[in-house]
């Protein structure tokens, strides 16, 4: 019999949780930025082998949070919490015990799963450095394990996986073995646009950026796919930063969101971009709807 579970991903914004995830699972899956918050929705991402089946869950960093779409990526990850059977909560062993780190044990104290502490980009500090960090970190949480990874590198990955599927108990195959994720292709498609957004464009506008794809079409008689999505802002200065001079960010937006779409969907793919201004579309629950960000349970 083989064993099955939900593992949660959780941590401060910006520690690799969807770097982890994307590793483990050999593509990408989340989005990756060097900016807070990039994860706004739960990703599960599947990962099937011999032992079986672990469906991992990519929460929102925790933080404090400043308008109706931070309440929603805080919900999700406070609601995760008591829906899986192991928690992973990664904190950046470059950055140290910050109060985010604390905000969060704070609040793992009330789960009653196995809570792994999954100390990662160790390539970045001195191995003295890294014990002396886990010893501060065991002083105010009473961890089921500790394991230091390189999410970037995949450094002892194997080892966390391993420790996953001790913990794990027997349980049925949630998912086919060749799915990656349960988020269908729009979904995937408008992270990806998004990503080049929070890659190219200035600190102003990551945070207020939203991607709708308006329109898939596949031609029968042609192997390309039209792809069109609206990047939505919400100031008429960040619609200036994000077209670019003569359009030339949205073009470079616009091809290297192709590429990794056409990965996703293998085929040809032609990518039309527009950028709409929706004044403070992260307060309004219209907006918040549309994009994908409330649902009946949150």
């Amino acid at each position: 019999m083989k064993k099955s579970g939900f593992v949660a991903l959780i941590g401060r914004p910006n520690v690799g949780k969807s770097t982890l995830l994307n590793e483990v699972l050999g593509q990408k899956v989340a989005i990756m930025s060097d900016k807070a918050q990039t994860t706004r929705n739960r990703i599960q991402g599947v990962y099937t082998e011999e032992r079986g089946q672990i469906v991992f869950i990519d929460t929102p960093g925790i933080h404090k949070p400043k308008h109706r779409l931070g309440d929603f990526m805080m919900k999700i990850a406070q609601t995760t919490l008591g829906e899986v059977d192991v928690v992973l909560f990664l904190v950046d062993a470059k950055e140290g015990k910050g109060r985010g780190d604390l905000f969060i044990m704070d609040r793992l104290k009330n789960v009653n799963t196995p809570v792994f502490l999954v100390v990662n980009k160790i390539d970045e500090v001195h191995p003295d450095d890294l014990f002396l960090l886990i010893d501060e970190y065991r002083k105010e949480f009473d961890f089921t394990e500790v394991i230091p990874v390189s999410a970037l590198y995949g450094n002892n990955t194997n080892t966390l996986l391993d420790q996953v599927f001790h913990y794990l108990e027997e349980g049925p195959q949630y998912y086919p073995e060749d799915q990656v994720t349960d988020h269908p292709e729009r979904f995937l498609m408008s992270e990806m646009i998004r990503e080049k957004v929070l890659h190219l464009t200035h600190e102003e506008v990551p945070h207020s950026i939203a991607v709708e794809i308006e329109q898939i079409n596949r031609r029968e008689n042609n192997r390309a796919i039209h792809v069109g999505a609206v990047i939505v802002v919400e100031r008429s200065s960040q619609k200036g930063i994000i077209i670019g001079k003569q359009g030339k960010m949205l073009k470079e937006i616009g091809q290297k969101a192709r590429e990794d779409i056409e990965a996703l969907l293998g085929s040809k793919v032609f990518l039309e971009l527009w950028v709409r201004v929706e004044k403070d579309w992260r307060n309004k629950g219209k907006y918040l709807k549309d994009f994908g960000y409330t649902t009946e349970e949150y």
